[in-house]
């Protein structure tokens, strides 16, 4: 698994694909499928990048926005909330992994 991948993106598509996966096919489980893929691509990155506890640090992340993103859907919409922990966790990947990666990356 390459090195330099930033999983920021990776992260937040998974999230916002997943639920329009979801909503435009009317199968929870398909949108489930496109979330899964992309979490387990950033954890797989992370673990060889960063190591367990990073990835397992992240991951944890990324099931509480799901989890949050149902709770902040029924406040504000659930596109609204899908885009809010997209962003959140987005961030956390960055701070977390990816910043690490650019800097490394331009040494």
């Amino acid at each position: 698994m390459p090195q330099n991948i930033a999983t920021a993106p990776i992260a937040a598509a998974g999230l916002i694909a997943g639920y329009g996966v979801a909503v435009a096919s009317g199968s929870r489980p398909l949108g489930g499928l496109v979330l899964a893929a992309c979490g387990l691509t950033c954890i797989a990155i992370w673990r060889a990048r960063d190591g367990g506890r990073t990835a397992a640090l992240l991951a944890a992340v990324g099931i509480v926005a799901f989890a949050l993103s149902h709770l902040l859907g029924l406040v504000i919409g659930s596109w609204p909330a899908v885009l809010v922990v997209a962003a959140a966790t987005a961030y956390a990947c960055w701070r977390v992994s990816d910043s690490r990666r650019a800097a490394i990356t331009a040494r």
